[in-house]
């Protein structure tokens, strides 16, 4: 026994009836919404890509800034290293005209020293030389003089004073 359902009979037909009346019914509304839905999606992915386009820009243009500040703080690195080499030169320059100096003020005062010391010894040889010349003569006018001998010495010895004592007043 088979019978045949008719077409109104079939639940199929009733699910199929009830799905095209609730697309007809509510399609619009449903399709508004789920346009909606992704118009606010769409909005906000091309909000957010833009909000993302202008960072890269910012970043791009904080990139191009610290790359700008990075070669100027290498060039000025650079002046001051070119400076401090400079300033050592100079000063090293300067260390050794300091040191020359202080080594040829040395010698002189060694020169000094050494000439003052053999002025002494000079000086010392001549009053001993002095003092001997002076004691032999002593000695030798002691033994060979005679009294009156010495007088007459004594006399001419005082007439020629006034004429050596002459150019000493004149100077």
């Amino acid at each position: 026994m088979h019978h045949e359902e008719s077409f109104w009979s079939n639940p199929r037909t009733w699910v199929g009836i009830a799905f095209v009346l609730f697309v007809v019914i509510f399609g619009k509304k449903l399709w508004d919404a789920l346009k909606g839905i992704l118009d606010n999606h769409t909005n906000r992915i091309r909000a957010e890509l833009e909000e993302a386009s202008r960072l890269r820009s910012e970043a791009e243009a904080m990139l191009r800034d610290a790359e700008l500040r990075r070669e100027t703080a290498l060039g000025d690195a650079q002046r001051l290293i070119e400076g401090a080499k400079a300033e050592a030169s100079r000063v090293q320059e300067a260390a050794a005209a300091d040191a020359e100096a202080s080594a040829k003020r040395r010698e002189q005062m060694a020169l000094d020293r050494i000439a003052a010391a053999e002025k002494a010894a000079v000086d010392d040889v001549r009053t001993t030389a002095a003092e001997l010349a002076t004691a032999a003569a002593r000695d030798v006018i002691s033994r060979t003089l005679t009294p009156d001998a010495d007088a007459d010495l004594v006399n001419h010895a005082i007439a020629q004073m006034p004429s050596a004592l002459a150019p000493r007043r004149a100077a």
